[in-house]
């Protein structure tokens, strides 16, 4: 085997390494009801995605994704689990309430979604540089990011099922031919995540406020 293909070879091996452990993160966080374990398992998921970020930088050459790494590090997987773990600790709220559906139910819906996910990126098979159906994981990051949206009623917990699904969405980016998307778009939305999760999280200390508690279904008592 020659030099680059060997290189080949070890980023599509640590590419596919790196999915599947933010995929079975996010499994990890549907089953898990500790605010502070929930945001810790993000913030991991967040470091894997970076890591796929920095092989492709440097195993494809495609080094403007570095700053798609760096920027991860920076905002997923420091400043904003730092965020949302002094939001936990300062309205000392420590455990999701019950979800809608409970855990086996909740298992089997999100194995469905991989599944789902998988279909739906096999049309997509031969747009994708990366192999090892990175963009299925992609996909199925981002249905069970949805899902743990409308399955969870804490503020904080919707917010960082946001967040996943956001991942899930990057990485679908990078798995594609371009290696990601034009950098001043991938700047614009890092920004706007950045943005968007102050905005929310203001909400939800508003929301603990008014209502003490952190239960969205609570917020149906505004209407008149």
């Amino acid at each position: 085997m020659t030099a680059p293909a060997a290189s080949s070879a070890i980023a599509a091996q640590l590419i596919a390494l790196f999915a599947v452990l933010m995929l079975v993160l996010q499994l990890l966080l549907v089953g898990q009801r500790m605010l502070l374990t929930s945001i810790r398992l993000f913030a991991l998921q967040s470091l894997f995605l970076a890591g796929i970020a920095a092989v492709i930088a440097f195993f494809h050459g495609a080094f403007h994704v570095f700053v798609v790494a760096v920027l991860t590090v920076a905002g997923k997987v420091l400043f904003l689990p730092w965020l949302l773990d002094r939001q936990v600790r300062r309205m000392r709220i420590g455990q999701e309430i019950e979800p809608l559906l409970n855990f086996p139910t909740s298992m089997v819906v999100c194995a469905a979604l991989t599944l789902f996910g998988y279909i739906l990126a096999r049309p997509f098979t031969a747009l994708e540089r990366l192999g090892n159906n990175t963009l299925a994981v992609a996909m199925a990051l981002v249905l069970t990011g949805i899902f743990l949206m409308f399955n969870r009623r804490k503020a904080i917990t919707q917010v960082l099922a946001w967040l996943t699904v956001e991942n899930g969405v990057m990485l679908a980016a990078v798995a594609l031919t371009t290696y990601g998307m034009p950098l001043v778009v991938e700047l614009g939305i890092f920004f706007d995540v950045i943005v968007a999760v102050m905005v929310l999280g203001i909400l939800v200390y508003r929301i603990r406020d008014t209502f003490a508690s952190m239960d969205t279904s609570k917020l149906r008592q505004l209407k008149g």
